[in-house]
């Protein structure tokens, strides 16, 4: 299958600008799933609740989901792409997985960080695994790198790729995710922005450098830190379903769970 990234700048609060350039960017690929990058059609510098407000959207009939739904059916593009969701008074730093079908997966952000933890609310649906066409498809976001539960967990749950729309302002995130894949036999796509964001007083630097790594940890897509643009790499999901590192040695089947004091 063919999987890829959109790595771009996502302008604050510019919805309609930011869609525009997803979908002139996605229209002429050929692809079955590009990720994009977290809260990639709001922006990602919140100030207050007030923000919030004016740009969150329901996951199931919001505008902007209407239009990503039209895009990915139009293409024939699974997409994955961070998202501002409201679900009555709450606010989830959510991502979605949306079919050509029309049909969409959601994941909610576990592990907020920094300020985030003063707007959104954790996220409460777990790590949920997709199946597109037969690949297992599972979703983190962002700081939930930090955590090995998280690709572990979905890992467990049989997920072939694991996608990770990210806004990363560390500088660890790119070479830990080697080990998420290898410590896991995954696919990692982590599709980041970049580019420096400034409001009322506060200053966010991104990091860029979007990749996508195989089970055995090697880089097989970059981006450098300030390019704009889709990549797409063509891979055999089934590399990440044998989990044996050798004749004697099984990553999930050799975990010793009854040992681990957590």
């Amino acid at each position: 299958m063919k999987i890829g990234i959109y790595q771009f700048y996502p302008k604050f609060g510019d919805k309609e600008g930011n869609l525009s350039k997803i979908e002139h960017a996605l229209s002429s690929q050929d692809a079955d799933i590009i990720v994009l990058p977290e809260l990639a059609l709001t922006g990602y510098l919140f100030i207050s609740k007030d923000d919030l407000y004016h740009l969150g959207e329901s996951a199931y009939d919001g505008p902007s989901v209407k239009r990503l739904q039209k895009l990915s059916h139009k293409h024939n593009i699974h997409i994955v792409t961070g998202f501002l969701e409201r679900e009555e008074e709450n606010f989830y730093n959510s991502a979605l997985l949306i079919y050509p079908s029309g049909k969409i997966g959601i994941y909610r952000k576990v592990h907020l960080f920094f300020e985030e933890t003063l707007f959104f609310t954790p996220g409460n649906l777990g790590f949920p695994v997709f199946d597109i066409g037969g690949v297992k498809i599972g979703i983190m976001v962002c700081f939930d790198w930090i955590y090995p539960e998280s690709a572990r967990t979905l890992a467990i749950n049989g997920a072939d790729i694991i996608a990770h729309p990210s806004n990363l302002v560390l500088p660890y995130c790119q070479d830990a995710m080697i080990t998420r894949s290898i410590e896991n036999k995954v696919f990692t796509i982590t599709a980041n922005r970049f580019g420096t964001d400034k409001r009322d007083g506060k200053t966010l630097s991104f990091t860029g450098k979007s990749q996508i790594v195989s089970p055995k940890g090697e880089r097989l897509l970059t981006f450098s830190q300030e390019e704009e643009g889709v990549k797409i790499i063509r891979i055999n999901p089934k590399d990440a379903r044998d989990k044996h590192i050798n004749l004697y040695n099984d990553l999930l089947g050799d975990r010793k769970v009854s040992e681990y004091n957590i």
